[in-house]
């Protein structure tokens, strides 16, 4: 188990915990695998789209969820005959909850003509567009799957959602992969989860005092910087490279950090280098190596 707690720029962290998903399943060799995603705002904006009302989404949502163990026609039977849905609206649902796919989808369901006029639909498939941006960035957009019937917990989660599944390949090499089962799970919950007040959670960088010496709060070897704004994508390369090497390396989750505050970070927790990529060490095809400490750099 792993959480990322902290108000951060939309989807930095969501990339970040589903490359630490694959990176684990691809390392456990337990087979061929597949990361579903969805989210709650998306499947909310489809339901309102269709024709659904508020009061319906929870149960129209565990209805759904099933897509995964039954077929369409079944799924459809249920919501038209237990849950009380118009066999329009149920064959409307169907168009969108049967859909799996990547970044084409996505940009493929924001010109759509229902979706586009829905606020909580543009919101949910921009983040959406984001997150495949940065995992193409990683290099895993293969074993991603963006999949509108994954439903589960969607009446209580606030965002992204993830699901792994194991996948079998038949006797026959042609086959489709038939798909085992849930292995692994996340989601996006709202900011004050686990504050009884309802109050954000601050990140805590504390720096204990040991005779007169700050001691270190992090194993963490290195900090991947960016000088300039729009170079978020230098930053998620390079970070994918250090982390497949084996080095520990962070990032902060946002943006446009300005160089102070991440050299200031550095100092705070203790992190003794600096991996400085600019729009000019991105011409010369080098990092920028700053040891925190001395200030001194070195262009490698």
């Amino acid at each position: 188990d792993f959480d990322i707690a902290g108000q951060f720029d939309p989807m930095i962290p969501d990339a970040e915990c589903l490359k630490i998903l694959h990176e684990i399943l691809s390392d456990l060799q337990l087979g061929d695998f597949l990361i579903k995603v969805n989210d709650r705002r998306i499947l909310k904006g489809v339901f309102a789209a269709c024709g659904i009302p508020e009061s319906k989404f929870i149960t129209t949502c565990s209805t759904v969820d099933k897509l995964d163990k039954m077929p369409w026609e079944e799924v459809r039977s249920e919501m038209v005959g237990e849950k009380g849905l118009s066999p329009e609206a149920a064959d409307r649902i169907g168009e969108y909850v049967q859909l799996q796919g990547g970044l084409e989808l996505v940009e493929r369901l924001l010109q759509d003509p229902r979706l586009s006029q829905n606020k909580l639909a543009k919101e949910g498939l921009g983040d959406m567009k984001l997150l495949f941006e940065y995992l193409a960035l990683f290099g895993i957009t293969g074993k991603i799957s963006f999949d509108l019937s994954l439903a589960r917990g969607l009446d209580y989660y606030t965002g992204v959602i993830f699901e792994a599944v194991l996948l079998q390949q038949e006797n026959h090499p042609v086959e489709e992969p038939v798909r085992v089962g849930s292995v692994a799970g996340g989601r996006r919950q709202a900011p004050h989860c686990g504050s009884p007040e309802g109050r954000s959670l601050p990140r805590v960088c504390p720096s204990p005092q040991a005779s007169g010496q700050k001691v270190r709060t992090t194993e963490t070897e290195v900090l991947v910087a960016t000088p300039q704004k729009h170079l978020l994508a230098a930053r998620l390369k390079l970070i994918s490279e250090l982390w497949d090497a084996g080095i520990k390396a962070e990032m902060l989750y946002k943006k446009d950090p300005k160089l102070l505050k991440q050299l200031q970070y550095c100092e705070d927790t203790g992190i003794p280098l600096a991996a400085i990529v600019g729009e000019q060490e991105l011409m010369d095809g080098v990092v920028k190596l700053r040891d925190v400490a001395t200030r001194e750099e070195v262009r490698m």
